[in-house]
């Protein structure tokens, strides 16, 4: 089976689907930085970097044999900002929220066997009343006899150690779809947890890098940040800071009690954003209460089930964006088998 990665960004679900045994074909992103990560991932893939607004079904076409007798997979995670909760700036003229329908062009024109779809839970929910992207693409799908599910996946529950709801979809037009089984959880195997992925990295001070592991880089603090680290235990948070390291705008206000905060060893990750690699912006600092940083881009990498060589392109930030950006490499491989065993029981 082969796969064209739409929104493919560094690559996360074009490696979960390779370990699932699928051939990656072509990966189709706007981002620079991410487009270099993913062709070095992926070198015998084609590769467009562009708008895809401005790609056409013949661009396609012209640069992979689609009509080989071979199951294609169109997988699609479009940008999920627009729809985030994490986005407190979301407007209705964001112009990213349409691009999913630009995946109906090429959809009416390839006819893929199958198609995954992953974004953040709530998309389904955008303008449910005025068939919003989410039901125009279900509508698509109808249009052209597509069997489908949709569901809310937490990743827990499927062996990564993180804390993570997305919205998935998987269609097949050569037979029904079921949903994948749950693995992890309560009277099942037990959650995969911080300590399960991290814990042999090499112990790191604020602003060291491990000399074996250039991506295993410890940003550096402020001196305030570095005091207010200190006071903080496994799992603990800016709750147990004395008075005077506690910001202004945090005396007075119980939420967001996730920032400045250490993750804990034995429970899986929070959900890793585009700033996951800084100490200020989640729960982000080393569960370690022995090493006063934040969790590395490596380190970041592994809690979303990269491998250990995987190759990260671009500046840290971005480096940690396209990580926090990515699809579970793990929760794609599990999607992708699943889809393989419905392919087999279809031609069984």
């Amino acid at each position: 089976m082969i796969v064209i990665d739409f929104f493919c960004g560094c690559g996360g679900a074009s490696e979960g689907l390779r370990q699932a045994g699928f051939d990656i074909e072509l990966g189709l992103d706007i981002d620079p930085q991410a487009s270099e990560t993913f062709k070095a991932n992926f070198p015998d893939a084609k590769f467009i970097q562009d708008d895809i607004r401005k790609i056409e079904p013949k661009d396609i076409s012209e640069i992979i044999d689609i009509q080989a007798k071979r199951p294609l997979l169109l997988s699609a995670c479009a940008p999920c900002q627009p729809f985030s909760q994490q986005n407190k700036n979301k407007t209705s003229d964001d112009s990213r929220r349409n691009l999913l329908n630009e995946t109906h062009r090429f959809i009416k024109e390839l006819l893929p066997e199958y198609i995954m779809l992953e974004n953040v839970p709530g998309m389904q929910k955008i303008d449910e009343e005025k068939e919003g992207p989410f039901q125009e693409f279900i509508k698509l799908l109808k249009e052209l006899e597509y069997n489908y599910i949709s569901f809310i996946a937490n990743s827990e529950n499927y062996g990564i150690p993180q804390r993570r709801k997305r919205l998935v979809l998987l269609a097949s037009r050569v037979g029904e779809v079921t949903p994948p089984e749950i693995t992890h959880g309560k009277n099942k195997i037990p959650f995969k947890t911080v300590r399960d992925y991290i814990q042999d990295f090499k112990k790191l001070c604020s602003g060291e890098t491990d000399p074996k592991d250039p991506l295993h880089r410890a940003g550096t603090l402020t001196p305030l940040n570095l005091k207010r680290i200190m006071h903080t235990p496994e799992g603990g948070d800016r709750r147990n800071w004395p008075e005077e390291l506690v910001n202004k705008c945090h005396k007075n206000y119980d939420g967001h009690t996730d920032t400045y905060g250490r993750m804990s060893w034995d429970r899986p990750a929070p959900t890793l954003t585009t700033k996951c690699n800084s100490y200020s912006n989640g729960r982000f600092g080393h569960p370690d209460p022995n090493q006063h940083r934040a969790i590395s881009i490596r380190e970041a990498s592994r809690l979303q089930t990269f491998p250990l060589s995987y190759v990260f392109k671009g500046s840290l930030n971005s480096m940690a964006k396209q990580i926090g950006n990515a699809v579970p490499c793990e929760l794609a491989r599990l999607f992708g088998l699943h889809l393989i065993e419905n392919c087999t029981n279809k031609d069984s």
